[in-house]
């Protein structure tokens, strides 16, 4: 394991005013948003809308890193280019899913466990070849009555730290990805308890499998209300919970956390960030971003699976990045929304 690579791969991935595209969806789910605009999701539709992404000018300098599925990391653009080459020529870091899902838990009615260790190590070696430099797991934490269960929690964190070992051991940042989900009518205080007891067990975990803290990256999901709780919490409330419940849980030696937008809107998860980054706290970690859908939905819909629209759909990602790679410095300011 070279310890310094795997640091300096971290740091980068968090650098002010940067974050990640996550743009890592698997077949159905890439289905489901091609459906959403009544675009066939074949292969080649695929390949034109993830060139689309990693193509699009001024966007690079806001994203440090673009998380890619197994298909993504294989095509080209229409020029020939590998898309890992691409994204590296344009001064980022290609990055790659490579868990396999979730399954139900056994015994554990509405939990999920993620699978993906079987043969991990040698396709982290072939990812690393074909250019990436960091990898992803998520696994999912559900609340509701009784959940999440200890043994939920217990089994996908010792996942998560088992991945992040096998990534080091083969020269390769990871991305843990513990996602506390928003489903629910949860308050904000069982979001709060239920992240806190996620994180918790897995920097346990972590250093049971003597994983190099200084070489990884925390993907987490904001303390936020469920989304169908009758009370909103606004964001200064979200702002501040999500940041106590990092330093209470959060190892400073992580060089950075970034959040993942899970249902929120584009600018919910830009404000949201940017109030966190904005009140002056002093933080060990940066406080950085890896959205999906919230960087890629006003881009999805101005495509709509049109190659006359690609530039316009490449604009709408450009602003996007570029107003969060601004809340990454607290500098995001809502009137730049209207005005563009």
């Amino acid at each position: 394991m070279d310890r310094q690579t795997l640091e300096e791969t971290a740091n980068a991935m968090v650098a002010p005013g940067r974050g990640i595209l996550a743009m890592d969806e698997s077949h159905p789910t890439c289905k489901r948003r091609f459906d959403s605009i009544g675009v066939e999701s074949n292969e080649e539709n695929r390949r034109a809308y993830r060139e689309l992404l990693i193509t699009a000018e001024g966007s690079s300098e806001h994203l440090s890193g673009y998380i890619l599925f197994d298909e993504t990391i294989r095509q080209r653009t229409a020029a020939g280019a590998a898309f890992p080459d691409h994204i590296a020529g344009n001064g980022s870091i290609p990055g790659i899913k490579v868990d396999k899902g979730t399954l139900d838990m056994p015994l554990h009615p509405g939990e999920k466990f993620t699978q993906g260790l079987d043969g991990l190590r040698d396709r982290l070696v072939e990812y690393r070849d074909l250019g990436a430099g960091f990898a992803k797991w998520r696994a999912v934490i559900t609340i509701g009555d009784g959940l999440p269960s200890g043994a939920c929690i217990e089994a996908n964190m010792y996942s998560l730290a088992l991945y992040a070992s096998i990534c080091q051991d083969a020269g390769v940042v990871p991305i843990v990805e513990p996602e506390v989900l928003m489903d629910g009518a949860h308050d904000i205080d069982a979001c709060d308890a239920a992240t806190r007891a996620t994180l918790r067990a897995l920097y346990e975990a972590l250093a049971e499998q003597d994983v190099h803290l200084e070489g990884t990256v925390l993907k987490a999901s904001m303390v936020l209300s469920g989304k169908d709780c009758p009370r909103r919490a606004p964001v200064a409330e979200v702002a501040e919970r999500t940041v106590a419940c990092l330093r209470n849980t959060v190892p400073a030696a992580v060089p950075g956390v970034v959040f993942l937008s899970g249902g929120q809107t584009a600018v919910q998860s830009t404000e949201h960030l940017n109030a966190m980054n904005a009140a002056g706290w002093n933080l060990p970690w940066r406080l950085s971003f890896s959205y999906g859908r919230a960087l890629q939905e006003p881009a999805l819909r101005a495509w709509d699976g049109d190659a006359a629209n690609v530039a316009s759909a490449q604009r709408q990602l450009a602003l996007r990045a570029r107003l969060n790679g601004a809340a990454t410095l607290g500098q995001y300011r809502g009137e730049t929304e209207a005005a563009a």
